[in-house]
């Protein structure tokens, strides 16, 4: 007899660079300015290092922004990143509801969305669950977002769980992608990202390389 598994559980739940998009929603000043479920410096290191890590993967990436002109300019670092890559500034306070957002997710051909945006219990919820709902598999990155409360934030997780969305941290979204330390096209870019936002374990990767004699770009 066949094992069945739940969409969920299985080699076909993992991430890989071939089957994921990550999709970046609102880390504006307006929503940083009130957003107090984490700590801001460690907020911002974490939505940079996931977006290097959608870059060293090639990921299709789309960038959106609700009226940008007065909620101001999407995060610097993540600009940094995908430099001139076009932003879509939006009206609807839901992503989903812009049709030039849904386009671009359609025409990438991936089913396994990884969001992640500022306010948790708004501008990542809305989306999650619209998504959700027309058969894609939502990955939310839950320390790259962040509500106006660590209530408001936790909340909205729960919500978003409930209604199918898989919870994840930016790291393990990188280590997914990964997968295999012998996939040496990756390996240095990770090391790199580690070595910038990855804290403690960036800082273990340094003394590691330094036991073993092994320089940048071994």
């Amino acid at each position: 007899m066949t094992a069945t598994h739940s969409p969920k559980t299985g080699s076909d739940a993992l991430l890989t660079p071939q089957n994921s998009l990550l999709l970046l929603i609102d880390h504006q000043p307006f929503q940083f300015a009130n957003l107090h479920s984490h700590e801001p410096t460690l907020l911002v290191n974490n939505v940079v290092g996931l977006a290097k890590t959608a870059k060293v993967f090639g990921l299709p990436t789309i960038l959106t922004t609700v009226v940008e002109e007065r909620g101001g300019l999407l995060l610097k670092g993540i600009r940094d990143v995908f430099p001139g890559q076009e932003i879509i500034n939006r009206t609807t306070i839901n992503t989903w509801e812009d049709p030039r957002v849904v386009k671009q997710v359609e025409q990438a051909g991936r089913r396994k969305l990884i969001m992640a945006g500022w306010w948790t219990e708004i501008c990542l919820a809305m989306p999650t669950i619209q998504a959700l709902g027309e058969g894609y598999e939502v990955y939310i990155v839950t320390d790259a977002s962040g509500g106006v409360s660590t209530e408001s934030h936790e909340r909205a997780v729960q919500r978003l769980v409930q209604a199918g969305a898989v919870p994840m941290t930016w790291m393990a979204v990188l280590s997914e992608l990964q997968r295999d330390w012998a996939r040496t096209e990756t390996t240095e870019g990770v090391a790199d990202i580690l070595f910038e936002h990855g804290g403690g374990s960036g800082t273990a990767l340094q003394w590691e390389r330094q036991l073993l004699g092994v320089g940048a770009g071994a």
